[in-house]
């Protein structure tokens, strides 16, 4: 496992629509650990995925990773991240196959066919995406993470789109990835099953 792999908060203090979201927020994840984030609408979990991403900006505090201040070496948490937000990234003109296509080209045919039955989605490999609901989409969007080889994955609402059978699939999936040295960063509001070993972070509105 890659012990040296970390990521983690310093006085973190997040602002949207001149509203404080978080102050003074600090957390740590190491390889092998799932950061679970929790708490009401509005309270700054998605907020905070976007920060790490780097599509906000925080009002001050620190972010670190692996030792390198985010934001003076950006590119080396980026060559690691996978951000799955609310938005899919879905191509609409696209069928099912071809949008993993265009994420992953060097990705092989059974590969990709792999990863949309992990979703169950193998059905619709010639489907165009427009044709699909919104929770297809998002199973579009999951299967991402069994064609992945990045490290940190920052997770919005993953089992939102999800039945009883996809939620167990995807647990599994998250138990092995950081099994196998990754970390994840999650928000849900409700408690992932004993499945997962999660250390918890509550915001408060």
């Amino acid at each position: 496992m890659q012990t040296t792999l970390t990521l983690s908060a310093s006085n973190l203090c997040i602002e949207r629509s001149e509203k404080l979201l978080c102050d003074d927020l600090s957390f740590r994840v190491r390889a092998g650990e799932i950061l679970h984030i929790t708490g009401e609408n509005g309270a700054g979990k998605s907020s905070i995925l976007k920060v790490i991403a780097g599509i906000l900006q925080p009002l001050s505090g620190d972010l670190d990773f692996s030792g390198e201040d985010i934001s003076l070496y950006r590119d080396v948490l980026q060559a690691e991240l996978l951000f799955l937000g609310h938005s899919t990234g879905v191509k609409n003109v696209l069928t099912v196959f071809e949008n993993l296509q265009l994420y992953f080209p060097k990705a092989t045919d059974t590969e990709i066919n792999n990863a949309l039955m992990a979703v169950n989605l193998e059905g619709y490999l010639v489907t165009e995406a427009h044709q699909l609901s919104a929770g297809q989409k998002k199973r579009i969007a999951l299967a991402k993470l069994w064609l992945t080889d990045k490290k940190v994955w920052l997770l919005d609402e993953p089992f939102s789109a999800l039945d009883t059978r996809g939620i167990k699939v995807l647990e599994y999936k998250l138990k092995e990835h950081v099994e196998c040295g990754g970390l994840i960063l999650l928000t849900t509001h409700q408690k992932p099953s004993s499945v997962l070993d999660v250390k918890e972070l509550h915001l408060s509105l």
